[in-house]
C-alpha cells in the first residue's frame, strides 16, 4: 500500500512540477506577446546574500523566502515562529521550555539535545547552540530562509537549509524607533533601537526589548496561567571605519528569559487537548550572552574577513514530571505512595572563529571564496527526578538535591568537550548572460569527548549490560565532505531556471551515559549512549518567473536522509534521548505566487508538500512509515493593503492564513495530528509624523491544539489566541 502510494505521490510530484515549470517558462513569452506591464525595477527588488554573494531575490537560483524591514513590520514578525509560519515547507515546534524550539525544514527534523536542522547566521555570525534560536526579533533589517542542504556554503548544521538574520546597522545620522503595546496576557512590551555617529568613522547602534505577560494557558489546578513570560534583550553594535579599506564591527548581546515549562499532559491521541493541571509551576530561567568581532579588509583583488565569536548559555528548568497530575491523582502516587518532579540544567560555552578570503563584490562574472572555521565547545548537562512532597521543585545544577523535602530520586550528569573545524571553498562563473555555474565544497571534522559526571550510585544497572563508571571518558569523531553544485539558466530577464545537487551533514553526539542500558531494559530499539551523524543528499530543480505584477516560483526535490533523528523520553531517569533512523526518502515540492492586484494591494499563495518514507529501521514493522515530526503539507494564503488612505495617513490591513497538514510524531506512527488552521490579522495607521497605531491578533479564531506529541503520550499545548494593540514612533 505504501509503495503504491509513493508511486502516486511521485507521479503527482512529477506532473505538478512539469506543469509549474512549463507555466513559468511560458509566462515571460506571454508577457512579451501581450505587452503586459514590465517587470519591476531592480531598485524595488529584495536583495539577498544567502548564497554568499549579492543577488536579486527573483534571480537567485535557490528556494529563498525573504522578508525586508517593511515586510517584517507589516507582518508583525516578533519571534522566529512568526516568519516560519509565512514560509512554505518550514515548521517550528515550540515545546517544554524556551530552549526547545525545533525547526523542521523540507522534512529534515530537529529534537532535544540535537544539533539544529538549519544553520542560523545573525549578522554574519553562526549561532553555536540551538537553544539560542528562540529569541525575540527586534530592530531587524532582513530575514532570509534558504531551503535545502547548504553544507557547501555554511557547513555544520546547514543540513536542512540556512536562516540569515540581519539586524539594522549603525547610521551616519541620529535615527531610531520605539514600539510599545499591550496584549490579552495581560502583558505589555517595549522594543526599539537608536543609532548615530560617535565620531568621524565611528557609529553605534543600541537596541533592546522587554516583554512581560501573565500568560495564556490556564493551569486549572493552581489557578494561574502556566506560561508567564519576562523576557529582556539588549544588543549593541559599534562600527568603526578605520579607513576606506579596513572595518571593525563589534557586537554584543544579552537575553534573559524567565518563564515556566513542563506543563504536559499524557494522552493516547495527539488530537486530545486536556487542561493543564500540574501541581508544580516550576521555572525556566535562560541566560544568553554573546560578543562577536568582525574585521574586514578590502584589497584590490580580494576581501579578507575574520569573524570571532564567544557565546555562553545557561538554562535551568524545573517542573512537574510523569504523569503531570496533582499528587493524589498521579499514577506513581497510587502505586508507590509518592509522586515525582524534575529538574534539568544546561550550561554551554563556545568560541568560534571563521577566516575567509573572497573575490570583490563587484566581480560578477567570476566570484570565489576560500576559508576555514573552528569551534570549541564546553557543555554540561544534568537531568533528574526528585520525590515530590508538595513543597515545590528544587533547582538541581551540578550536584544532586540534599533538600529533605525534595530528595533526589534519579540523577544523570555529563560534561562534553567538543572541537570542530572545517575548510571550505566555493566559486561561481558566468559563461554568458544566460548560463552560470556555482560549486562549493566543504570538509567538516567534529571531535567529541564526554565525561560521565554522574555519581556511581545513580548510574543505572541492567543485567547483562556493562555498568557505566563515574569519571568514564568516551570519545568519538564525526566527519564528512559536503559538496554543492548548481546550474542556472536565464533565457530571459523574467525567467530563471536552476537545478543541482547538494549534501548536508549534521554531527552525531552523546546521549547521557547509561540511557542505552535503560533503553534496552525498556525494550526500545535504536537508542544508545551515542547517536550517529546524519547526512542528507538532495537533488533539486526549480524556476522563477515574473509576469507583469505576478511573481511565480516552483521547486521540486528528492532527499535521501541517513541516520535521521527520532526522540525517546525515558521516564525512569527523565532523560531526553535521540535515536537514529538508518534511511529515509523524502520527496516534495513548493509552489509560490505573489501579485499586486491594484497599487498597494498584494495577495500571496504558497503550497509546500512533503512525502516521507522510512526505508530502514531496526524494527521491521516501522519500515514504510512516515518519518517523525514531518507535516504532509503547508498552505499559505494572504492579502495586504499597505498604502495611503489620505494625504497624511497610510493604512495597513493584513490577513494571513496558514494550514499545516497531517503531522506524524514518532517512527511507529501510533498517532497523527490532524490539520491545524491558523489565521493572523493586523490593522493600523501611520501618520506623516512617524507615529503609528496597530491592532493585531495571532491565532485569531483561537484554534486549540497540541504543539507536540512525544512517545509515551506526552503532549504540549500550543498558545491560544493572542491579541492587542501597539503604538510606534520612528525618527
Amino acid at each position: 500500500m505504501k509503495f503504491s502510494g509513493l508511486n502516486r505521490a511521485g507521479s503527482a510530484l512529477a506532473s505538478t512540477t512539469a506543469i509549474a515549470v512549463a507555466a513559468l517558462a511560458a509566462a515571460p513569452l506571454a508577457a512579451q506577446d501581450t505587452a503586459a506591464e514590465p517587470a519591476a525595477e531592480t531598485s524595488e527588488e529584495i536583495v539577498v546574500t544567502s548564497l554568499r554573494r549579492t543577488t536579486v531575490l527573483q534571480d537567485t537560483p535557490a528556494a529563498v523566502t525573504a522578508f525586508d524591514s517593511q515586510a517584517i513590520s507589516n507582518a508583525g514578525i516578533e519571534r522566529p515562529a512568526d516568519f516560519i509560519a509565512l514560509t512554505p515547507n518550514v515548521n517550528i515546534v515550540e515545546t517544554q521550555n524556551a530552549g526547545n524550539a525545533f525547526v523542521i525544514i523540507r522534512g529534515i527534523t530537529q529534537n532535544r539535545n540535537s544539533e539544529p536542522s538549519v544553520a542560523v547566521i545573525v549578522d554574519g555570525v553562526q549561532q553555536v547552540n540551538p537553544a539560542q534560536f528562540n529569541q525575540d526579533l527586534f530592530d531587524i533589517e532582513q530575514i532570509e530562509v534558504l531551503k535545502g542542504p547548504q553544507g557547501g556554503l555554511y557547513g555544520r548544521n546547514a543540513i536542512g537549509g540556512a536562516i540569515i538574520i540581519t539586524t539594522k546597522k549603525p547610521t551616519d545620522e541620529v535615527s531610531g524607533n520605539i514600539t510599545a503595546g499591550i496584549d490579552n496576557g495581560f502583558g505589555y512590551f517595549v522594543r526599539g533601537g537608536i543609532s548615530g555617529p560617535l565620531a568621524d568613522g565611528v557609529k553605534l547602534r543600541v537596541a533592546g526589548s522587554w516583554y512581560d505577560t501573565d500568560g495564556f494557558i490556564p493551569n486549572t489546578f493552581l489557578g494561574e496561567d502556566a506560561d508567564p513570560v519576562q523576557d529582556f534583550s539588549l544588543r549593541a553594535n559599534l562600527l568603526v571605519d578605520a579607513s576606506d579599506r579596513l572595518t571593525f564591527d563589534l557586537r554584543g548581546s544579552v537575553n534573559q528569559l524567565r518563564t515556566q515549562g513542563f506543563y504536559y499532559n499524557i494522552v493516547n491521541d495527539v488530537n486530545t487537548v486536556a487542561p493543564v493541571r500540574v501541581n508544580n509551576a516550576g521555572q525556566d530561567d535562560r541566560d544568553i550572552y554573546n560578543i562577536a568581532l568582525k574585521v574586514e579588509y578590502k584589497g584590490d583583488n580580494a576581501v579578507l574577513t575574520s569573524v570571532s565569536s564567544y557565546d555562553t548559555l545557561s538554562e535551568i528548568v524545573t517542573g512537574d514530571a510523569f504523569n503531570f497530575l496533582p499528587i493524589p491523582e498521579s499514577l506513581l502516587f497510587q502505586f508507590f505512595g509518592f509522586d515525582i518532579n524534575q529538574s534539568q540544567y544546561l550550561n554551554v560555552k563556545a568560541f568560534s572563529q571563521e577566516v575567509r578570503l573572497a573575490s570583490p563584490d563587484d566581480d560578477r562574472k567570476f566570484n570565489w571564496m576560500v576559508g576555514g572555521y573552528l569551534i570549541d565547545t564546553t557543555r554540561y548537562i544534568s537531568t533528574g527526578n526528585l520525590i515530590d512532597r508538595g513543597f515545590g521543585v528544587t533547582p538541581v545544577f551540578r550536584s544532586p538535591s540534599t533538600n529533605p523535602n525534595n530528595p533526589q530520586l534519579t540523577f544523570l550528569a555529563d560534561g562534553q568537550e567538543n572541537f570542530a573545524w572545517a575548510l571550505f571553498a566555493n566559486a561561481g562563473y558566468e559563461f554568458n548572460d544566460q548560463l552560470r555555474i556555482d560549486a562549493s565544497l566543504r570538509y567538516d571534522r567534529d571531535r567529541r569527548q564526554q565525561t560521565t559526571l554522574t555519581p556511581q550510585r545513580f548510574l543505572p544497572v541492567v543485567p547483562g549490560v556493562p555498568v557505566a563508571q563515574s569519571g568514564e571518558v568516551r570519545k568519538v569523531v564525526f566527519d564528512d565532505w559536503q559538496p554543492k553544485i548548481t546550474l542556472t539558466y536565464e533565457p530571459s530577464p523574467d525567467l530563471t531556471i536552476y537545478g543541482g545537487y547538494s549534501r548536508g551533514f549534521r554531527s552525531g553526539g552523546f546521549n547521557q551515559t547509561g540511557v542505552g542500558a535503560e533503553a534496552r531494559r525498556a525494550g526500545i530499539v535504536g537508542v544508545g549512549d551515542i547517536f550517529q551523524a546524519e547526512t542528507a543528499d538532495t537533488f533539486e530543480v526549480g524556476a522563477k518567473a515574473h509576469l507583469g505584477p505576478v511573481r511565480l516560483a516552483a521547486a521540486a526535490y528528492t532527499t535521501k536522509s541517513k541516520n535521521g533523528y527520532f526522540f525517546v523520553f525515558l521516564a525512569d531517569s527523565s532523560t531526553q534521548n535521540l535515536g537514529n533512523i538508518p534511511e529515509t526518502r523524502i520527496n516534495g515540492f513548493e509552489l509560490e505566487a505573489t501579485a499586486e492586484i491594484v497599487p498597494h494591494l498584494d495577495v500571496n499563495a504558497a503550497l509546500g508538500y512533503t512525502d516521507s518514507e522510512i526505508k530502514a529501521f531496526p524494527d521491521a514493522s516501522v519500515i514504510g512509515n512516515e518519518a517523525p515530526q514531518i507535516s504532509r503539507y503547508t498552505l499559505n494564503l494572504g492579502a495586504q493593503y499597505a498604502g495611503p488612505i489620505s494625504d497624511t495617513v497610510d493604512g495597513l490591513l493584513r490577513i494571513d492564513y496558514r494550514r499545516t497538514g497531517k503531522t506524524w510524531w514518532e517512527p511507529f506512527n501510533t498517532t497523527v495530528r490532524q490539520p491545524v488552521d491558523i489565521v493572523d490579522a493586523r490593522a493600523g495607521i501611520t501618520l506623516d509624523s512617524g507615529v503609528s497605531v496597530t491592532a493585531f491578533a495571532s491565532n485569531l479564531f483561537n484554534e486549540i491544539y497540541n504543539a507536540e506529541f512525544s512517545p509515551g503520550g506526552f503532549v504540549f499545548r500550543a498558545r491560544p489566541r493572542r491579541y492587542g494593540i501597539e503604538f510606534g514612533y520612528k525618527f
